[in-house]
């Protein structure tokens, strides 16, 4: 009885693994994703014995395991960091990168790294991104930096995406978040206060010469309508003007009274 009793309860636990079993060796790998096979047994103990798949996948659960890499594009935001420039000036780089897994490259980066693509972007990839800005950064001068900055990013763009292709990755996009030391930024503003200073002065310049030229104009003209004036104010029209005007009081001038005033 007691022999039947445990037959009875392993056949129970032989058929409650069997169904466990069978509940956890079919997974499906989600659209976005690559699958990776490994199997945790072996002579490569997962190393070497690592295959792409992807949809449902049948495996086993006790010598093998399943890991998901997403393949769209995901990005990153690093804290920032700063580098050295050629000639010593320090900079500050607050980089974010969008970048993807290439097509059917899972299992390589899986062998290489044997790690989840969050710890791989928090690692290794924050190196290349560390060692691209260094390489770049230390072939230029402040002023070249600034002056060429666009030329400066994407050398260290290009940089970055050759090192992570190496990888099986594809850099998608990257912004430096680049920042000037604060005395080049105090030289700048100096130097952008000082330019608009002389362009205010120019103006001002310009106004005045603009009323001073008027003023010439205005007493130019002035001067010419008195010179016509004085060739057109003969004594005859003068004693015209003043019998126009005249409202019949005999003037006075000297001792005598006379009617006209000499005006020769």
């Amino acid at each position: 009885m007691n022999r039947q009793v445990t037959t009875g309860i392993v056949s129970v636990l032989l058929i409650i693994v069997f169904g466990i079993t069978l509940t956890q060796s079919c997974t499906r790998v989600d659209a976005g994703h690559e699958g990776v096979l490994v199997k945790l047994y072996g002579t490569g103990k997962g190393v070497q014995d690592v295959s792409l798949v992807t949809g449902r996948v049948w495996f086993n659960p006790f010598t093998e395991e399943v890991y998901e890499f997403p393949t769209f594009i995901q990005t990153y935001d690093y804290d920032p960091f700063t580098v050295n420039a050629k000639d010593g000036s320090v900079f500050t780089v607050d980089p974010t990168i969008s970048f993807y897994v290439k097509a059917g490259a899972s299992p390589m980066i899986f062998k290489k790294y044997r790690k989840t693509i969050k710890e791989i972007t928090q690692t290794t990839l924050l190196n290349y991104v560390k060692d691209a800005f260094r390489i770049q950064l230390n072939q230029y001068s402040t002023e070249e930096i600034i002056s060429k900055r666009q030329q400066f990013e994407t050398e260290v763009q290009n940089t970055l995406d050759a090192a992570l292709q190496k990888d099986g990755f594809k850099l998608e996009q990257m912004t430096s978040g680049l920042s000037y030391p604060e005395e080049i930024v105090r030289a700048v503003n100096l130097k952008n206060r000082a330019v608009q200073q002389a362009m205010q002065v120019e103006n001002e310049l310009k106004v005045a010469e603009a009323q001073a030229r008027k003023k010439i104009v205005e007493a130019q003209a002035e001067a010419e309508a008195n010179k016509l004036r004085q060739q057109t104010l003969t004594p005859l029209l003068i004693q015209q003007q003043f019998i126009e005007k005249w409202n019949g009081s005999t003037p006075l001038y000297g001792n005598s009274p006379v009617f006209f005033k000499n005006m020769e």
